[in-house]
């Protein structure tokens, strides 16, 4: 279910934050829920959730030798 709220800022931040939207063809209230969701928290577990499972197919990784020192902060 969807429930309305009110925010309130600046009229020239609305604005841009309109047109922003209407050039990614979306709209405010759209990119809103995004933001709103992101910021619960609910994208960012499963951001974290595949991360770790990255991270865990990486710690299998064996490069064949230790590094020097030298070696490690080579750019």
């Amino acid at each position: 279910m969807l429930r309305n709220i009110t925010l309130t800022a600046d009229d020239q931040l609305i604005d841009q934050a309109r047109k922003k939207a209407t050039a990614a063809q979306s709209t405010l209230n759209v990119e809103f829920r995004k933001w709103l969701s992101s910021y619960a928290g609910s994208q960012d577990d499963a951001a974290v959730s595949r991360f770790r499972a990255v991270m865990e197919q990486l710690g299998q990784v064996d490069a064949g030798r230790i590094f020097t020192r030298d070696e490690l902060n080579q750019r």
